[in-house]
Formats: structure tokens, C-alpha cells, sequence
């Protein structure tokens, strides 16, 4: 059990842990933090397994103690769906006729699917969840001619079990091998996530149980064989397990999974679940949530016996997970929030050192102050990096980097205007004389439209 924390930091950390399990009557909540790259507290209260009959508790749970993460289990479909695109298997563009042909939404794409913005209804056909009977392939896939689009795709945020059923068939038909087998190679394996997987250690494994309300007696719930379903929750992990995984969402460039571009982009907005208030949305697979200034990513995990909460913030290289044991009550993701907010409010990220930038003759006569439709622009280097700003600006809205493709010609690759072209304009005499950014005349003097020259 790590604990590379100050004492008065984990002791607020544990505070949290411990007022939680008490308030949820959750009979064991584990939970640990991650920061650049490794876990750096944990903690485990009450019981991993209780004596039902007798009411009594059993043994606590430890950092390779199994819990079920339920929908997490979607990240890392997700991660795998992304690995596969960074590997040239396929294109988030692409439909399900493209990668799963024959099925009635052939349409739909693989982006809105990770997105839940794809509009097919909820839960795979039937009633999984009061039968316990899921699919196999076959009938998974021959029961869609029942199932519904309940939206047209893109128009607003619906959750769906169901996509997820069919990136884990979209993923073992592009490999032609089992989905597990493909998320074990792509993701498991390089973090070392050996206690991760779809059948538990039986001998050290939490059980999950429903509390009833009133009585406050423990029910043990069942456990479920998803098949063709789980890769939208069928995951077991740990502790230990799911802190490397927080720490590779949080920190991506420390291992070899995905590019820190590729989780970036799967941290980014694509559909918003809550257009009123836009505190949460929806980017590729991970979640999205706001509380204050800070945005953080992940996602919650439910099944019968079992809640789990991720949230880690790229920016700051933190990440926390929560595992309850509870079929209902626990909120472990507002407590993995609670967690990463209490350890960056007490110990706020320090910025690398600064370094001078060095001396590029050629991007040097781009910098100072430059004017567009009659608005300063200032260029200036940072890092090693060529960006623009507007004096005054609202941060990266209004900021700009780039990357020089040739000696007269940059690339915005991030910020405002991502993806247009910044064009240097010579005089005869090989002086820079005007720029243009996405086809508009920037110059060293404010000028009217008028006295732009052509």
C-alpha cells in the first residue's frame, strides 16, 4: 500500500475514503491515486467479503484484491478501438456496413458509437439484467433486427450498452480473434495489468452484495457470464491494476499504449449530456466532467455487487480510482472528483522549469507584433513551439500553434484555427512582407481593408 503523500494530505484523503464507506454503508470502498505515472495512495475500508448470515465482516480488501469495473470496461474498448485506428486497422469514419457489414445500422459510425451519440437504444434485445441470460455472437447479432434507433444519430447524448456490444465486435472481427484476446495485447499486457481480465481470482476476489435500504442486511448478488456483451462491462481489476491504467489515461506518454494525441482526442467533447449547463460531456469512450475551472475525464462502472469510479486530468498527470462492493447507494465517481480535487488544491502541479528557446533566424523574423482585420496579433516562441496570440485573449481560444511544413509555410495544430494554413509572403528581396492566416492579410500595420494590396 503505497503512501507517498504528506501525512496531512492522506489524512484528508483517508477522511474522504472513510466518511463515504460510512455514509454509503457500502460494506468495502478501495480506492487509490495516481500521479505521473504511479500510484501514490491507497486505502481500503471495511470489507472485501462479509459473513451474510451472521452479519459480521470479513477480511478488508488489498491493492490486488478483484473488483468487477462494469462500465469502465468501455474504456478500454474504447482505447482498443483507437489503437487499432492509430495502426492504420481502421478509421472512427468508418460505418458499422464498413467493419460489420450485414447489420440494420449500417450507417452509423464508429465515432458516434464510442461517442454515445449513435441513437441506438439502450440495452442489448431482451432483459439481460432480470434473466442474466446474454447473447452469444450469433444472438447478439441476429436480435438487432428488434432492436431501435431511439434518436437519429448526433442529435443529443443517449447511452448505449448496446454500441459497445458492437465495438466488441467490430474489434474481434477487423483482428479475427476474440475482443479479450485483442484488449490483452493492445492494453493489458504493455501496462503490466496482470490481474485484469474477465474471470476473477476466486480466492481473492471482492464480493458484491445489495444493501437493503431499511434493514441494512447484505444480499450476495450474482455473477454474471456477459459473452458476447462484455466489452461494455465485464471486466474484474484492482486496485493496483486500474491505478496503472489511470496513470496511462493521465500521463500517456510514459507508455507504450497510445499517443498523449490520441487520448487528447479522446478527452475531447464530442456530444454534450447536459446542453443546459455543460458540465458533462461525452468525447471518444472517456466521459467528460466539469467542477470549477478544472475538466476531468473518465468513467463510472455499475454491476450487480459492484460500483467503480476513474477520473484522471491529463494536464496535471493525476488520476483516482474507487471501488465499492454495493449494488446501489455509492457515488465513486463523485468520490474519485473529491479525491483529485483535495490532492490538487493541496498540492497544486508545479510547471516544468523554464528553458530559453533556441535560435531559429528564420522563425525569429515571424515574432513581435502583426495586425489582422484591424486586432493585434502577437507571434512569439515557446518551448521549441512557433504560436500566436491575441493581446488580451481568453487562453487557448484565442491562441494559436504551429508546426513549419517548409520555409513558408506553418500548420496551426493547435488552438484557434486549428488546421489552416499560416503563409509567409516575401518582397524581392527575400524580407518577410505580409502573412496570411486561413486566407486573411495579416501585416505590420494596422490597415484597413481598403489599403490591403493584393
Amino acid at each position: 500500500m503505497p503512501d507517498l503523500l504528506p501525512a496531512d494530505l492522506a489524512r484528508t484523503l483517508q477522511h474522504l475514503v472513510g466518511t463515504a464507506q460510512h455514509e454509503w454503508r457500502s460494506p468495502g470502498v478501495s480506492a487509490g491515486v495516481v500521479r505521473d505515472g504511479r500510484l501514490v495512495w491507497s486505502t481500503h475500508v471495511g470489507s472485501a467479503r462479509l459473513d451474510v448470515d451472521a452479519g459480521t465482516p470479513g477480511p478488508s480488501a488489498h491493492d490486488d484484491t478483484q473488483f468487477l469495473i462494469g462500465s469502465v470496461t468501455k474504456t478500454f474498448s474504447a482505447v482498443t478501438i483507437m489503437a487499432l485506428r492509430d495502426r492504420g486497422r481502421l478509421s472512427v469514419e468508418d460505418t458499422l456496413d464498413d467493419l460489420l457489414p450485414g447489420t440494420p445500422f449500417g450507417d452509423l459510425t464508429i465515432r458516434s458509437l464510442l461517442a454515445h451519440a449513435s441513437g441506438l437504444q439502450r440495452e442489448p434485445v431482451g432483459h439481460l439484467w432480470e434473466s442474466f441470460e446474454a447473447p452469444d455472437e450469433d444472438a447478439l447479432l441476429s436480435d438487432l433486427v428488434r432492436a431501435e434507433r431511439v434518436l437519429p444519430p448526433q442529435r443529443a447524448f443517449h447511452y448505449s450498452n448496446l454500441a459497445y456490444a458492437l465495438l466488441g465486435q467490430v474489434i474481434s472481427r477487423v483482428e479475427e480473434r476474440p475482443w479479450e484476446d485483442v484488449v490483452q495485447e493492445v492494453v493489458l499486457e504493455p501496462l503490466g495489468m496482470t490481474r485484469t481480465g474477465l474471470v476473477p481470482d476466486e480466492q481473492d476476489r471482492a464480493h458484491g452484495y445489495q444493501i437493503h435500504p431499511h434493514a441494512r442486511t447484505a444480499t450476495l448478488e450474482p455473477v454474471i457470464d456477459l459473452r458476447a456483451t462484455a466489452p461494455l462491462g465485464g471486466l474484474w481489476s484492482t486496485v493496483a491494476d486500474l491505478g496503472r491504467y489511470a496513470a496511462f489515461c493521465s500521463d500517456a506518454g510514459r507508455f507504450d499504449v497510445l499517443a498523449p494525441e490520441t487520448i487528447a482526442e479522446m478527452c475531447s467533447p464530442v456530444i454534450m449530456a447536459d446542453p443546459e449547463d455543460w458540465t458533462t460531456g461525452q468525447g471518444l469512450g472517456f466521459g467528460l466532467f466539469r467542477r470549477g475551472e478544472r475538466v476531468l475525464a473518465g468513467h463510472g462502472g455499475a454491476m450487480p455487487g459492484f460500483l467503480t469510479g476513474l477520473r484522471f486530468r491529463p494536464r496535471d498527470r493525476v488520476g483516482a480510482v474507487v471501488f465499492a462492493n454495493a449494488t446501489s447507494g455509492p457515488s465513486p465517481l463523485v468520490l474519485a472528483t473529491d479525491l483529485l480535487c483535495a490532492l490538487l488544491d493541496h498540492e497544486p502541479t508545479t510547471p516544468g522549469a523554464w528553458t530559453p528557446s533556441p535560435r531559429d533566424d528564420e522563425r525569429d523574423a515571424l515574432l513581435g507584433r502583426w495586425w489582422c482585420e484591424g486586432s493585434p496579433l502577437d507571434f512569439e516562441v515557446r518551448g521549441d513551439a512557433l504560436w500566436s496570440t491575441m493581446p488580451g485573449s481568453r487562453g487557448m481560444l484565442d491562441d494559436t500553434r504551429y508546426e513549419q511544413v517548409d520555409r513558408d509555410l506553418y500548420r496551426a495544430v493547435e488552438g484557434r484555427e486549428r488546421g489552416e494554413r499560416l503563409e509567409v509572403v516575401r518582397a524581392d528581396d527575400g524580407r518577410i512582407r505580409k502573412l496570411y492566416f486561413a486566407t486573411y492579410a495579416v501585416t505590420r500595420e494596422p490597415l484597413a481593408f481598403a489599403d490591403l494590396e493584393a
